[in-house]
């Protein structure tokens, strides 16, 4: 898990306020093809999770999602994820969605875990043997190269959309001024650092006009993946959040065909 000591000093109101916009879920009722669950945690949160599930020994993709998003939000993909016959699986951070609690940084990554740790278990009790493959977007991207990297033996392989590969130049182009707040690039995470021992499988998939978090970033990581099979796609005329609008059907063949078991043996 991550060092205490990367966490504390982005465990700040400057920086979270910037770094999490979280809200609750609308109301509306569930769709029937999804399902709810909730992970506990040693200090007494619950964390929701918004299930979508199809043929059992078909992939798995355990999803975090981008700072301002919400599991609900995904029932429309995830009902496409759905008829390209993957099972995806929406995790929500604190504060968001079902989940109490407040976020942070800290425990955005010790909840990722849970979430891991939660899943793993469920697959061998509900015998759904498909793949488990961890998937970040945006922010969810530092929770899936976390568990990537901490747990490789408990993963098929990892999927990073639109993800930042270096801390410090992010948080300056969000706005925040670390030089007031005292921050060096040495004292916080480094999601490129931390890719670099996962030689799991790799796709990696980023827009190319991404206006938050550039596409130098995705390829920053790509070259530090280790992975002998790793794959990025840009997707051309892309920013930030028009990756599937743009990409459409791509988009999922994509991570289908990365993800499928008969082609990957």
């Amino acid at each position: 898990m991550s060092k205490e000591k990367d966490l504390f000093v982005l465990d700040r109101p400057e920086i979270l306020n910037f770094l999490f916009h979280p809200r609750k879920e609308s109301g509306r009722t569930t769709p029937a093809f999804a399902l709810n669950q909730d992970i506990e945690t040693d200090d007494g949160i619950h964390i929701g999770a918004r299930l979508y599930l199809t043929d059992p020994d078909s992939p798995h993709i355990l999803f975090f999602h981008g700072n301002g998003e919400i599991a609900e939000d995904y029932d429309d993909i995830g009902s496409i994820y759905m008829n390209f016959g993957l099972n995806f699986i929406v995790v929500d951070y604190r504060g968001y969605g079902r989940s109490n609690g407040m976020p942070g940084i800290a425990t955005m990554f010790s909840d990722a875990h849970y979430a891991l740790n939660h899943f793993v278990a469920w697959q061998i009790q509900n015998q759904r043997k498909g793949r488990l493959w961890i998937m970040g977007r945006s922010l969810g991207s530092a929770s899936a190269i976390e568990l990537a990297a901490s747990n490789p033996n408990k993963i098929e392989g990892l999927i990073i959309e639109s993800g930042f590969a270096h801390t410090l130049p992010l948080l300056q182009r969000l706005g925040i001024n670390t030089e007031i707040l005292s921050i060096e690039d040495f004292q916080v995470f480094s999601n490129v650092e931390k890719l670099g021992r996962f030689a799991g499988p790799t796709l990696i998939i980023h827009g190319q006009y991404d206006q938050i978090i550039p596409l130098q970033h995705g390829k920053d990581l790509f070259a530090r993946s280790p992975a002998r099979r790793k794959k990025m796609h840009i997707i051309n005329g892309a920013d930030h959040n028009t990756l599937m609008m743009i990409g459409g059907k791509e988009y999922f063949e994509i991570i289908r065909e990365f993800t499928d078991p008969v082609k990957n043996p």
